[in-house]
């Protein structure tokens, strides 16, 4: 299953070590050298990818044709998926949205296929499995994958730039579709060297190794443009006087480590170009909550209860396939932007762990109704925390919590079997509903073509 990039993702790396290995590591910098690591790692991403994937199948230059992805042409303020390479040169900011793309510069405007471009993403990954062992392919996400090239470059070529282009002319060749590769000793700075030089250079390949951080890393500003950097910590990091990647490899950790725990000594890593991850043996990711969001097409006032019960639902069903159950319930809702914005989030725990799609949709109806001050809402998202392994509920005075429990499993694995749409509560029928349009969709995205008609 792919996950798709929301625009700000995060991939922090976990690093095993003890406390007294952890201070003495930071006092003797020649102890970093215990940590780099050497593999010829290749970060390739598909140029534009949804963009590129219509211009292909329209029969067009993805590199000189001007294409926009649209996620609903119908609605002016829907998400702009991908631009196509000629479209940036426009100055076009490819995190807009429809209206904001210009109408009177020969742009195609194409309403998204997410199935289609999945079917890309499949053939792109059969070409990179000519390359590597699947233990040796890392697929970050549906167009960017990362490749340890280490064991298997010899049978292809005779240094690790050559067999960039090996792979991405066999892209190219098979698909038609452009790519850019960034190539490091290890996975960050592969990741970096692509996001910072590839996509800029003529032949869309990079190369940085530990020797190039002082002078290509360092220098960037601002934070937000470096892998696992968002806006909320760019901002946190600021106020503490770190502007530019360098300033937080010469920050001092201990500092850093007080002011942002774990995340502090990572980034202190990152800046300095060591990472610890391994394709063969990805990190592993603590589920420390679930949660759902969605940003709606119009204003909701009170009606948002609607949503907000589909969405419990949702997650009720998330949690239950994970054999989770979850005592804290927290709710966020955004205002519309054209009163200010604005919006609240607040969270309750309760006394004891559910997974019952009920009492998820009871605790976000007490905090909506406590906090709601009747503005139009436009983004409604509910998590569930303080996670448990999935155990007998304890039963309830006035009804049998056991019972309704397994009733909820059982109408998981219809909807497992069948489909989403099998089973609905009723009010998904309503106008205000969303839940039967959003089955259609793949990744929050039309899947075919014959949903715009």
């Amino acid at each position: 299953m792919f996950f798709f990039k929301q625009k700000i993702v995060v991939f922090l790396i976990k690093f095993s070590y003890n406390k007294s290995i952890n201070e003495h590591l930071f006092e003797d910098s020649d102890m970093m050298l215990e940590y780099q690591s050497n593999r010829n790692i290749m970060c390739i991403d598909l140029r534009g990818f949804y963009a590129s994937c219509e211009c292909v199948m329209r029969g067009l230059d993805p590199m000189e044709s001007k294409l926009a992805v649209v996620g609903n042409l119908k609605r002016q303020g829907s998400i702009v998926l991908a631009i196509s390479s000629a479209v940036k040169k426009l100055g076009v900011n490819s995190r807009c949205r429809y209206f904001e793309l210009p109408k009177d510069k020969g742009i195609i405007m194409a309403p998204a296929r997410m199935r289609t471009y999945l079917e890309f993403s499949q053939k792109i990954v059969k070409i990179f499995l000519k390359y590597v062992p699947l233990e040796d392919l890392h697929i970050y996400s549906v167009d960017e994958s990362f490749l340890d090239v280490t064991e298997t470059m010899h049978l292809f070529a005779t240094d690790i730039k050559e067999m960039a282009k090996i792979i991405m002319g066999d892209i190219l060749e098979e698909t038609r579709l452009p790519a850019a590769c960034g190539i490091g000793p290890n996975m960050l700075l592969a990741k970096l060297s692509l996001d910072l030089e590839a996509k800029k250079n003529a032949d869309g390949i990079a190369y940085w190794h530990y020797h190039d951080v002082e002078n290509k890393l360092w220098p960037v500003t601002p934070l937000s443009k470096m892998w696992g950097i968002g806006v909320n910590l760019e901002r946190t990091l600021n106020s503490m006087g770190i502007y530019k990647v360098g300033d937080i490899a010469n920050f001092d950790v201990k500092k850093l480590s007080k002011k942002l725990g774990v995340i502090g000594e990572e980034l202190y890593y990152h800046s300095n170009g060591i990472d610890k991850s391994t394709i063969g043996a990805p990190h592993e990711i603590h589920d420390h909550n679930y949660g759902i969001g969605q940003t709606l097409f119009e204003d909701y006032y009170e009606n948002i209860r609607i949503i907000m019960l589909e969405q419990a639902e949702e997650l009720g069903m998330r949690i239950r396939m994970k054999r989770k159950m979850g005592r804290t319930i927290h709710l966020s809702i955004n205002y519309s932007r054209d009163i200010g914005g604005g919006g609240f989030s607040r969270q309750i725990t309760l006394s004891e762990a559910t997974n019952l799609t009920h009492e998820i949709y009871e605790a976000c109806e007490y905090l909506f109704t406590k906090f709601y001050d009747g503005r139009p809402i436009r983004k409604i998202s509910i998590s569930i925390g303080h996670l448990c392994d999935d155990k007998p509920l304890q039963l309830g005075l006035f009804e049998d919590r056991e019972r309704q429990q397994r009733l909820a499993y059982t109408m998981d694995k219809i909807r497992d079997k069948f489909g989403k749409r099998s089973i609905l509560r009723g009010v998904s029928y309503l106008d205000k509903a969303t839940s039967i349009r959003r089955s259609k969709l793949i990744g929050g995205h039309y899947a075919e073509l014959e949903y715009h008609k």
